[in-house]
C-alpha cells in the first residue's frame, strides 16, 4: 500500500529585496509504499531538502499534492492540513531528523528525547527508560544527559536528534544528511537502527551524500538535479 504520493510537487521562494523568484523543486512525482525505504541524492542546492521540507510542511509547497495515508486520519493532502492536523502527525506519526538541532529552551537532553514520548501519552517512567536506552544506543555519553544541548558539538547534537526521532518509532521518517558529521562507527550504529525500523514497518525517505551508506539500505533511489527529478 503507498504511504505517500508526491504528485507534481512544486516550491518557489519570492525575494522580496530582490524582486526575484527562486524555483527550488519543479513537479517532483514519486511514491513510497510502507516499509519502503527511498533515497533521493543530487548536488548541494538541488531541492533535495525542500522536498522533505515539504513533506513536513515546514515549507508550503506552490503548487502539487502530497497525499499521506495516515493511520489516524486516512488519506490526507498535507498540503491543505490544517495546523491541528500537521502538529499531531509531527507528535504520532512523521518524525524527522535535520541537521539542526532545535530544543525548547532550559531543557536537557535526557529531557528533550523523553519529551518525544511524553507528547503521545507514554507514562513518565516507561519515557525515561526508553530515552536513556537510545541515548546509550547512539552513545551519547552519560554525563551530557542532563546538560542543555547547546554547549554540544555538531555530532552530538545530530546523535541527539536522532534518538528524539527514532525514539517514537513513527510511521513516516524522513532524513535530512542524518550522517552528515558522524563518524564511522555512529554510521553504523544509524545504519542498523534505521534497518530495524524499516524491518518493524517504518516508511523512510532519507537525503544522503554518503552513497556507500546506501548501498543495501535503500530500496530505491532518486536522483533530484536543478529541482527536478532527473
Amino acid at each position: 500500500m503507498e504511504i505517500l504520493t508526491i504528485d507534481g510537487l512544486c516550491k518557489n521562494f519570492f525575494l522580496h529585496n530582490a524582486q526575484k523568484e527562486i524555483r527550488s523543486c519543479q513537479d517532483i512525482r514519486l511514491t513510497l509504499e510502507e516499509g519502503e525505504f527511498i533515497g533521493i541524492v543530487g548536488l548541494s542546492g538541488a531541492g533535495k531538502s525542500t522536498v522533505l521540507k515539504c513533506i513536513n510542511r515546514t515549507y508550503l509547497a506552490s503548487r502539487g499534492h502530497i497525499y499521506y495515508q495516515s493511520a489516524a486520519f486516512g488519506r490526507i493532502d498535507l498540503t491543505e492540513a490544517s495546523e491541528r492536523e500537521i502538529l499531531y502527525l509531527r507528535r504520532n506519526e512523521i518524525g524527522y531528523v535535520s541537521q539542526f538541532l532545535s530544543v525548547m529552551p532550559r531543557t536537557t537532553a535526557r529531557e528533550h528525547v523523553m519529551n518525544a514520548l511524553l507528547e503521545t501519552g507514554v507514562p513518565e517512567g516507561e519515557a525515561r527508560a526508553r530515552a536513556e536506552e537510545m541515548l546509550a544506543y547512539f552513545r551519547l555519553p552519560e554525563n551530557l544527559w542532563d546538560i542543555y544541548p547547546n554547549t554540544f558539538s555538531g555530532g552530538e547534537r545530530l546523535r541527539l536528534n536522532l534518538a528524539h526521532t527514532m525514539v517514537r518509532q513513527p510511521r513516516l521518517m524522513l532524513l535530512d544528511e542524518p550522517t552528515a558529521s558522524l563518524d564511522n562507527k555512529t554510521k553504523v550504529l544509524v545504519r542498523d537502527m534505521l534497518m530495524r525500523l524499516k524491518n518493524q514497518g517504518a516508511s523512510i525517505v532519507g537525503i544522503f551524500h554518503d552513497l556507500e551508506f546506501m548501498d543495501g539500505l535503500c530500496d530505491r533511489v532518486f536522483n533530484i538535479s536543478e529541482g527536478t527529478i532527473a
